[in-house]
């Protein structure tokens, strides 16, 4: 028997209070009162015989022996929860990957093929949705992040730089006359409204004056945005990156040169750093990071797809 194991109840409520920096959200997580939690953690502490957290009437802290002994307790819940996951999926070599809706429709799960060509091996599990992951649980070795990086104490890498440009079907293109930016103005625009880089950002890179007013169409998916400029109902502002297939294949063209785009990091591998010294995450990265430079450079030499120069 292992002398020194503290109660695991109070690992739990020390981990979970010191992960969202409450005791009350640590509560509502573990299905305890707040009076609980602080009772676990006070225990853990006389066990200890130091204090782990600075309390005032509003908030908590950790103290420096609390960041020292949070970075190991995590540590070991972490690989608990991950060996005990593995084995009630009875699944060895098992990655868990959770992305942004978009960028797994439209970018990743076109080039799966390759990556179960070259990782035979590892046994693969996607989802997707617009919530981050939460590492706390377990159940996901990497999130696919879309947005604006602010994710303290995570690695956090970009997957690639965005090319965020105007684009529209053929047929469209071909039954309006397109020269300039401002002849956009005149033309039913499609919003993607999660997106990081909207029709204001793009106009003011162009220095044209533009008020934002009803969309013709608006979405809270990309690939909703970029199927309804596919169909011909307008011009979407958007990553090439993300749209490379249906650029690729001609159901989209931009509609001005690259260089009138607006360049964005805004998709990001995240994982908790510890997982990085797993064989099947570091695969993993190596691979979609290979992908990713193999896509900046086609964005950056589609010249077949441009409206004008």
């Amino acid at each position: 028997m292992r002398s020194s194991f503290p109660p695991l109840s109070c690992l739990l409520a020390f981990e979970a209070a010191a992960r969202r920096a409450s005791f009350s959200a640590a509560a509502g997580e573990l299905n305890l009162t707040p009076s609980a939690v602080s009772h676990q953690i006070a225990k853990l502490e006389q066990l200890l015989d130091v204090r782990l957290f600075e309390r005032s009437a509003r908030s908590i802290a950790l103290t420096e022996p609390g960041r020292e002994y949070m970075s190991r307790v995590s540590l070991a819940l972490d690989a608990i929860s991950a060996a005990t996951d593995n084995v009630r999926k009875g699944v060895r070599n098992a990655l868990h990957l959770h992305a942004a809706p978009s960028l797994a429709t439209l970018w990743l799960m076109p080039r799966l093929t390759d990556f179960a060509r070259k990782h035979p091996g590892i046994a693969l599990s996607l989802s997707a949705s617009p919530t981050h992951s939460d590492f706390a649980t377990g159940q996901v070795d990497i999130d696919l992040r879309y947005g604006v990086p602010n994710w303290p104490h995570l690695h956090v890498q970009p997957i690639f730089e965005e090319r965020i440009q105007p684009m529209a079907s053929p047929a469209f293109i071909e039954s309006h006359r397109i020269e300039t930016p401002e002849d956009l103005l005149q033309l039913p625009l499609i919003q993607s409204v999660v997106n990081v880089v909207q029709w204001g950002d793009w106009f003011r890179s162009r220095r044209v004056q533009f008020t934002p007013g009803q969309y013709a169409y608006s979405f809270d998916r990309t690939s909703m945005a970029l199927d309804a400029a596919v169909q011909g109902l307008g011009v979407a502002c958007d990553s090439s990156s993300i749209a490379a297939d249906h650029l690729h294949q001609g159901r989209l063209r931009k509609l001005f040169d690259d260089r009138w785009c607006v360049k964005v990091q805004a998709h990001f591998v995240v994982c908790p750093p510890r997982h990085l010294q797993r064989p099947e995450v570091a695969n993993f990265i190596e691979w979609i990071r290979a992908h990713a430079a193999d896509a900046e450079g086609s964005a950056a030499s589609s010249s077949e797809n441009l409206h004008q120069d």
